[in-house]
């Protein structure tokens, strides 16, 4: 008889792991997640959610929660960050919602966090651990074990590598594939209402793109705050995360932006600072009794908006995979990455060329303008089809809630 109730380990305790550990115990798994922080929690501040995220956020379980805490947009809209023209909008209201059967939101990273831990802290066959850093992996005859920088190891039927862009169980199972630095850096600040100009306080994610650099602001949290994210092209060599930033190095970033753009970025006091990188795709995700999740399979850049619902739909379709594998865990961890390679990769990819697009310069800068100026609402929603129209997730994901 073939074993049905597995207990998996979980390295990370990210919007990866957290969702990963709903996943697994909705397919009758006991996980046990291991965050290396002293407590479980979120950086960064706000993220964009497509209708495929709240798709899996249906399927396990937290899609009402979730939706409670987002803000909903009206459209996405694209502006050239030197001349201040409007180029191009694509409405995510009534229209949009219909086609893809849920909406575009945004949120803040840490409420769509707090939503999977509250979710994670009440479920029975879920523990959270603490203070506890993966550093390494090994196969073992019944199953799969990690060691913890403290010398800690936990044991279980698998391991499920979740531990982000900097993923030691990938190091381990790759031998080192490199990071790939892109010469990107992002600064976030999160300003309060009253702070961002009344002009500007649009009820959609507004993107003004500049020569190798750009600005992204939205409303958050209710409309009580503005998120504000610009990103721009260096030679930058680190890899460092969550640094504090300086507004001299900002500003002079956008020193070939108007007016309009410039005056948001004078006003906040406080900025932090991320080097972005990627990896480029690789074959195989999966040693053993052991697999990777999220951003530790598939890092991305942020152009496309698609990291976090890219790590919430591998979990609903790992989840998927073990219930129907028959007991077995190898060939569900090689049906589940077979099923998301080329998914998760074609985001990678797309997200590096959206980049390029954004920091058009020159005679490039004047060709986007022309040719996203052409598009109607309907080309936007055929050529994303693919991404938001379902495909991507198996059939037992239900569908979405009215």
């Amino acid at each position: 008889m073939s074993k049905t109730t597995f207990n998996m380990v979980v390295a990370g305790g990210g919007i990866g792991g957290l969702s990963a550990a709903m996943g697994l115990a909705k397919a009758g798994c006991k996980v046990t997640v291991l965050e290396q922080a002293s407590a479980f929690g979120e950086i960064g501040a706000g993220i964009q959610i497509g209708p495929n995220a709240f798709h899996a956020m249906d399927y396990l379980g937290v899609g009402e929660a979730g939706r409670s805490k987002a803000v909903y947009i009206d459209k996405l809209v694209l502006m050239d960050a030197v001349s201040g023209d409007h180029i191009s909008d694509l409405p995510v209201g009534e229209e949009f919602r219909g086609r893809f059967g849920n909406p575009y939101a945004v949120v803040h990273r840490a409420d769509l966090h707090g939503v999977l831990h509250d979710a994670c802290k009440a479920n029975d066959n879920i523990t959270l651990v603490n203070n506890q850093r993966v550093v390494s992996y090994e196969n073992t005859a019944n199953g799969a074990k990690v060691t913890t920088e403290s010398g800690d190891v936990f044991e279980g039927d698998a391991v499920i590598g979740c531990d982000g862009v900097r993923s030691m169980i990938r190091q381990q199972l790759t031998g080192g594939d490199e990071l790939r630095l892109s010469g990107h850096v992002a600064y976030r600040a999160v300003l309060k209402l009253e702070q961002m100009p009344e002009d500007m306080r649009w009820n959609a994610a507004a993107l003004w793109g500049g020569p190798k650099c750009h600005m992204v602001h939205y409303p958050l949290q209710g409309w009580k705050t503005f998120n504000l994210v610009a990103t721009f092209q260096t030679d930058v060599s680190n890899v460092g995360t969550n640094e504090p930033g300086t507004r001299e190095e900002i500003l002079s970033r956008f020193g070939d932006v108007c007016d309009r753009v410039r005056k948001v970025l004078e006003i906040p006091t406080e900025w932090r600072r991320w080097v972005l990188g990627d990896r480029d795709p690789i074959e195989n995700w999966t040693d053993g009794n052991v697999t990777l999740l999220g951003d530790a399979a598939h890092p991305t850049h942020q152009y496309f908006a698609q990291g976090a619902c890219m790590a919430l739909e591998d979990s609903v379709c790992l989840s998927d995979k073990i219930q129907h594998c028959g007991g077995d865990l190898n060939k569900a961890f090689q049906q589940y990455q077979d099923e998301r390679i080329v998914r998760a990769y074609r985001v990678v990819l797309s997200s590096r060329m959206l980049g390029k697009m954004y920091h058009a310069q020159g005679v490039e800068r004047l060709i986007r303008n022309s040719v996203m100026a052409a598009k109607k609402p309907e080309d936007y929603y055929h050529s994303l089809e693919w991404l938001y129209g379902g495909t991507g997730l198996m059939s037992a994901a239900p569908q979405a809630a009215e």
